[in-house]
């Protein structure tokens, strides 16, 4: 944002005062009757029973702060040429961002039927939490929304996503007193310690305290001023405090900090753009007191409301059976003068559109709303450059992850000029043998250095933060703008950022459905340190779930890859990127791995999802295997291929087909996803009636969940992570969970037909080599020397 001083406006007149009231009254009586009615939008007629929903949902208490707020940004946005976007945290806030987009017409031209006239407001009463309509809180369905405001917590991490390279964009954003207790919410206050107010554009911060939950105070509303403004200070801001309850003193009070807020943030970036100043920058924030339910029934059936938590939702509920309620409503809605404010058509009057700004500087209408508009390619090199040369599958090894920083670091570089492309994480980017981007961006960083710090940059477009939360709020905030990025993180600890991938995926789902919304790029995980190989920091970090969290969900959105080495990693990584409106697990080890595919190879392979390696087996094209040995993940990979191995030297005779699965969601029957393979392709792969012994990166249940349909389950046997786990050897963790080459060997003996009495000495040997290993382990600290050393032979 870059604001021109000689053109900052005066402060409004009374004249303008008085526009800006008509304009938030207006805003009020719209919340108000998409709350209650159902007909009579502009009460031409005394208001009746039958003029009001039959149930009545939505929340009024936090809607006349929000529309305060929305007031108040358009003059100034209006007044300043500004580009702006508003992040709406309160929740369901629904029925204010809903008014406001309906009276600046944002609304109308992306849903004609909704008219800017009495007939489009009876719509837009109607639909209002209504079968068939829009939901209560800010939703996808709403223009200029990027924020669902069905989940508390990530309104600011959001915020500051959006402004991370958009040197010219205002990012308001409405912090609810709930929301305001939440820990994603308490850790995203640092985002300004990673805001470069050279490239970035400026997050203002508006933390609406009303008083009360919904049914018990605000903790921060309840906190003297002194000491609240000490609390905000003390996060690095600048509090410039707002209250009161009568509205033309705060209307004025309000226009006042707005000012205020955007002078300083205009001072920041000038002297940061022009004059080289590198001191941290203390950005504004407003605290905007004022009651919950502000200008709704004081009293309601003898009890106090307006300013009490009653005012949450629905203060007068029994409007239908209840006369006395009734006339509260139509005195309620009265109170607005709505004459005054719509024509004989229902059309807004002009003193109510006078502070709106035109086009797409309309907070409903820019495009910084609905990002894919905005979005570029990304810059992708031929993969061959990275690929790593792979003569005989087993012959060399690499770390994958770190395969993958090199074309990662080619990314950031292609990238530099035009400044889209984030790589965030927990403070792990080296860990997870990223760190080759730092050839090409430092660390964002704007708090103080020590000589002994490393790659951090005040232009710097890695972002580390030990919060996942916010980690994944600034990227989410950062695609829905239109921009791209890789969120790099240890397995077991996305976790933490469950229910908000959850979100995620629902507004993907969502805006799939809406032809308005253009594609953005898609969210893209990448695990790593994971359970296999954390040996080291023991069963805290060992966790695999995420993958079922994920595939729990709209099938349409969600994706999940486990390339088995560097190669393919490479082909994912590239297609992940590549794509949209998706959200793209990828789970890759950082320790060395046997390099199995060519470049070639694994573009193949990822492209099937799921296909035989007919050099890793002994099947022939005269006889169908006698088993088949499935595996998903880079360490299972290996066990299934050293157990392929011990059987070809074991039982030369017997036919052992090997299948690699890349695509988890392979696994599935067409019709529940689209990756998903047909019965008659999941049969020849996999057989319909000879025993399968599947080795899976996470937890068992999985594979048989994804399964249960096929005409084989039966004769299907999944290996994987059974919650056992301990600071111990590499080998030691697959061996606990019984993962390893040795227990699928014993599990061929055991499933397939004769083996068991033919073979009994084979498994024998399997058995007692694993109690050799646990003698080993002890006594040595390290795995066996043949499995440490193992290569494949084949």
């Amino acid at each position: 944002m870059s604001v021109d001083t000689r053109q900052t406006p005066a402060p409004p007149t009374d004249d303008e005062l008085r526009t800006l009231d008509a304009h938030w009254r207006a805003a009020n009586y719209l919340s108000v009757g998409q709350i209650y009615l159902l007909s009579n939008p502009l009460l031409t007629e005394p208001l009746r029973p039958e003029h009001v929903k039959p149930r009545l949902l939505g929340h009024w208490g936090t809607s006349p702060g929000l529309n305060l707020v929305h007031t108040h940004l358009n003059r100034v946005v209006k007044a300043r040429g500004l580009d702006a976007v508003c992040i709406w945290g309160p929740g369901h806030g629904g029925p204010a961002v809903l008014a406001n987009s309906w009276l600046e017409g944002s609304y109308s031209q992306t849903y004609p039927d909704v008219s800017r006239d009495a007939e489009g407001m009876a719509r837009l009463f109607g639909q209002f939490s209504f079968p068939g309509g829009v939901p209560s809180h800010v939703a996808p369905e709403t223009p200029g929304s990027i924020h669902e405001g069905g989940e508390l917590g990530y309104s600011l991490s959001h915020a500051y996503g959006a402004a991370l390279d958009n040197p010219d964009l205002l990012v308001a954003c409405v912090i609810g007193d709930g929301e305001a207790e939440t820990g994603p919410l308490a850790a995203s206050w640092h985002s300004n310690k990673f805001l470069d107010p050279v490239h970035d554009g400026a997050v203002l911060p508006i933390l609406h305290l009303n008083g009360y939950k919904i049914a018990n105070p605000a903790v921060l509303a309840r906190l003297p001023e002194p000491e609240l403004d000490a609390l905000l200070r003390g996060y690095g801001h600048s509090p410039i405090h707002v209250s009161g309850d009568d509205p033309m003193s705060v209307h004025r009070a309000m226009a006042a900090a707005m000012d205020d807020a955007l002078e300083r943030i205009e001072l920041i970036q000038r002297t940061a753009r022009e004059e080289g100043a590198t001191q941290r920058a203390h950005w504004p924030v407003i605290v905007l007191r004022t009651p919950k339910g502000w200008t709704g029934p004081a009293e309601v059936d003898g009890l106090p409301v307006e300013g009490t938590w009653r005012a949450h939702q629905v203060p007068l509920s029994a409007v239908r059976d209840n006369p006395e309620h009734l006339r509260q409503l139509e005195a309620w809605l009265r109170s607005y003068r709505p004459q005054e404010l719509f024509d004989e058509q229902g059309r807004p009057r002009p003193d109510v559109l006078a502070c709106i700004p035109d086009g797409t500087r309309r907070l409903g209408a820019t495009p910084h709303a609905n990002g894919g508009l905005l979005l570029r390619e990304l810059p992708l090199p031929e993969l061959e450059r990275y690929a790593v040369t792979v003569e005989k599958p087993g012959l060399t090894s690499h770390e994958p992850t770190r395969v993958l920083g090199d074309l990662l670091e080619h990314v950031m570089l292609a990238t530099g000029g035009r400044r889209d492309f984030r790589l965030v994480g927990p403070d792990e980017t080296a860990s997870n043998r990223l760190q080759a981007v730092f050839d090409a961006s430092g660390k964002a960083w704007q708090a103080g250095t020590l000589t002994v710090d490393e790659h951090l940059d005040r232009h710097g477009r890695v972002m580390e933060i030990l919060s996942e939360h916010t980690c994944q709020g600034w990227l989410e905030g950062y695609l829905l703008t239109g921009r791209h990025g890789l969120f790099s993180c240890y397995e077991a600890f996305v976790h933490i950022v469950d229910s908000m991938v959850n979100q995620h995926i629902k507004w993907l789902r969502t805006t799939r459905r809406l032809p308005w919304r253009a594609p953005i790029a898609s969210l893209n995980y990448l695990l790593t340190s994971h359970v296999w190989r954390q040996d080291h920091n023991g069963f805290s970090h060992q966790d695999p779930g995420f993958i079922d969290h994920v595939l729990n969900k709209s099938p349409e959105v969600v994706r999940v890859y486990l390339p088995p080495d560097a190669n393919t990693l490479l082909s994912v990584a590239d297609h992940a990127l590549r794509s949209r409106d998706y959200v793209n697990v990828i789970v890759a080890g950082k320790q060395p791995c046997f390099d199995w595919l060519s470049m070639e190879q694994a573009r193949a392979h990822c492209a099937r999802g799921a296909g035989i390696w007919d050099w890793a087996g002994t099947e022939d094209d005269t006889r169908e295997p006698d088993v088949v040995l499935s595996c998903a993940g880079d360490v299972p990979t290996q066990e299934v291929l050293a157990a392929a191995q011990l059987l070809r030297r074991h039982l030369p005779d017997l036919a052992v087909r090997v299948v690699n699965v890349v695509d988890i969601a392979r696994l599935l029957p067409s019709e529940e996803h689209p990756h998903g393979m047909h019965d008659s392709e999941y049969d020849a792969l996999f057989t319909t009636d000879k025993p399968v012994i599947f080795a899976y990166h996470g937890y068992p249940w999985l594979i048989h969940r994804l399964a249960y349909r096929r005409t084989g389950h039966q004769n299907l046997h999944v290996r994987g992570y059974k919650e056992i786990g301990t600071t111990t050897t590499p080998f030691d963790m697959v061996v606990r969970n019984d993962l390893d080459r040795y227990r699928l060997v014993m599990d061929v003996i055991d499933r397939v037909p004769g083996l068991a009495v033919r073979a009994a000495t084979v498994r024998q040997q399997m058995e007692d080599t694993r109690l050799r290993h646990h003698a080993w382990i002890r006594s040595h600290g390290t795995d066996l020397p043949e499995v440490a050393d193992w290569t494949w032979e084949g």
